[in-house]
């Protein structure tokens, strides 16, 4: 059987690495493509490194025939897939790679995005992205909000740490690099080359960042209780990829061994042997996240690596691991391909 696809906002960076896993899919076929600025276009245009595939042009959306589709994936600006989803035909599965239906709690969704919600009804049934530990509600969904980049790569590192009581709660701190791809393909000024190519750059100091709306949803609902971690990211001169260095108190051996256990039989997620860290490079292009755990030279610290590609493990390629399970595939189909290297 071939699955019908719709991209919605394919001129983005997630929307083009859709674009590029479901090219060799073997059930996919997509069907239609939707821009703004760049309607009109054909995707080889707006990314010459599609130029070989056979892809429909670029179009607004309200010209799409949405009963010619199974599933939409909704690479949105954060706002924009609200009231888009909830016209959609019932028949249409989604999977929002936005920001749009991660949060539960409408409040929460207005106080970390500064606008109500406007389609609180269908929030309630969105069913959160994040694979490995959703899995069994993501195939009976039909609309699923893929996580942020950040609150993946970090969840990997600490979700098995904090529903097994291996780690102080009030002592959680995370470090965070993030590739340059990570925000986006608007034109920015700070994020000219002259300007990023050779600084790293904290950003959202202060517990601003809106990542930590789902890790303050997802963590403390693990804890049964409120999980405030310390969060600090960091834009450095690389195009894509996450790397996460989160500093915890617990006994580093248990946390190897809890992390070890936790994703022994997960396709994408590698443990590395006790005392190794990834690195960005080792997962490059690939739908693998690698997790190292340290041990400090003062004891009952431990230092968790958690490592993925942005666009792909943290975005895409979760969204493409989603749509096979909520359209019946093998969810590893289209995605087990190695990282690029170098």
């Amino acid at each position: 059987m071939t699955h019908k696809i719709a991209i919605l906002g394919a001129s983005g960076y997630t929307g083009a690495e859709l674009v590029r896993l479901i090219a060799t899919h073997p059930s996919m076929e997509i069907v239609a493509l939707s821009a703004d600025r760049k309607a009109g276009q054909e995707m080889s245009d707006v990314y010459p490194h599609l130029r070989h595939l056979d892809l429909p042009k670029l179009v607004k959306m309200d010209e799409i025939d949405f009963s010619n589709v199974d599933l939409a994936f909704a690479a949105l600006p954060h706002g924009l897939s609200q009231a888009l989803v909830r016209d959609l035909p019932e028949s249409v599965k989604v999977v929002d790679l936005g920001a749009d239906f991660r949060l539960r709690d409408p409040a929460e969704y207005e106080k970390w995005y500064g606008a109500p919600h406007v389609a609180v009804e269908l929030q309630k049934t969105a069913v959160y992205g994040l694979t490995e530990f959703y899995r069994d509600d993501i195939k009976g969904a039909r609309l699923v909000a893929g996580t942020g980049c950040n609150a993946a790569t970090v969840q990997y590192a600490l979700r098995p740490l904090i529903s097994g009581g291996l780690v102080d709660l009030d002592r959680i701190i995370c470090d965070l690099k993030n590739g340059i791809s990570g925000a986006g393909r608007s034109l920015k000024e700070n994020m000219l080359f002259a300007e990023r190519s050779t600084d790293v750059l904290g950003y959202a100091q202060g517990g601003t960042h809106r990542h930590l709306g789902e890790f303050d949803q997802e963590f403390s609902m693990l804890a049964g209780r409120d999980v405030r971690i310390q969060f600090m990211p960091h834009l450095v001169p690389v195009n894509r990829g996450i790397l996460a260095d989160c500093y915890v108190d617990g006994d580093p051996q248990a946390i190897h061994a809890a992390l070890a256990q936790q994703y022994a039989d997960e396709p994408f997620v590698t443990v590395l042997p006790f005392g190794k860290l990834p690195g960005m490079g080792q997962v490059m292009g690939s739908n693998q996240c690698h997790l190292g755990v340290a041990g400090d030279r003062i004891p009952g610290r431990a230092l968790v690596v958690s490592a993925l590609d942005n666009l792909c493990k943290g975005s895409s390629g979760q969204a493409l691991q989603n749509a096979n399970l909520m359209l019946g595939e093998d969810e590893t189909t289209g995605l087990m391909m190695p990282p690029v290297f170098p």
